[in-house]
């Protein structure tokens, strides 16, 4: 046991004498403590998911709707992207713009086999979505550039999926969810001429899609 505790020794006055140095020069330790946890931040942060406000009306009235006086904060999905390849129709997503690489924020409406009929000022009455590709567009057509403008994007441009408002704390939940009418809301008032809009614009988006064989029997 003697034998053990003078091997044991060096090494504890060691860790004591770290400390001691740490505790007395609190730069140095703040800066050790970021090289260890800053490249998990980055991991975090690059693949698993962030945090963002969104900017602008192009996805009104799901995100930013008129009446309300803040900006949405959202919960941005990487690692549903980046690590698991997973795209539906209806999700929300940040993707690179082809035009100039800026980060906007549209939803998918088509994916690769689906034939979509277009609105203006796109050329063709119908695409057909290559593999590989998508179509997205903004929920409100008058302040959006999207798809219509610049045709299927690669889902390789996709670089993350908007999963959940987190504020303002009156519209927190999550986003990308199938619309259903409000069987609480009384019928007439706001809330219930609001879900009946939210119904009909899913419809409209639907009707335009005509969906690939292989995916015809799966909800859009």
């Amino acid at each position: 046991m003697q034998a053990l505790r003078l091997v044991r020794l060096p090494w504890t006055r060691l860790r004591h004498s770290s400390r001691d140095f740490l505790a007395k020069r609190p730069t140095i330790h703040w800066l050790l403590s970021a090289l260890v946890w800053l490249p998990l931040g980055l991991f975090v942060t690059d693949c698993i998911a962030n945090v963002k406000s969104i900017r602008g009306r192009s996805m009104q009235p799901t995100l930013n709707p008129d009446d309300s006086q803040w900006r949405d904060v959202v919960l941005f999905n990487r690692f549903a992207v980046r690590i698991l390849h997973k795209y539906n129709r209806g999700d929300i997503v940040a993707l690179k713009s082809p035009v100039d690489s800026k980060l906007i924020v549209k939803r998918i409406i088509a994916l690769e086999g689906d034939v979509v009929r277009t609105l203006p000022p796109y050329p063709d009455a119908e695409v057909r979505i290559p593999p590989g590709h998508a179509w997205v567009e903004g929920d409100e057509p008058f302040r959006t550039e999207d798809s219509n403008r610049f045709g299927p994007i690669p889902l390789g441009l996709v670089e993350s999926k908007l999963s959940y408002i987190i504020w303002p704390l009156s519209r927190m939940g999550p986003l990308g969810q199938p619309v259903i009418a409000r069987p609480d809301a009384r019928r007439g008032s706001p809330d219930w001429r609001k879900s009946q809009a939210d119904l009909e614009r899913e419809k409209w988006r639907n009707s335009r899609v005509t969906l690939a064989p292989e995916s015809s029997s799966l909800s859009s």
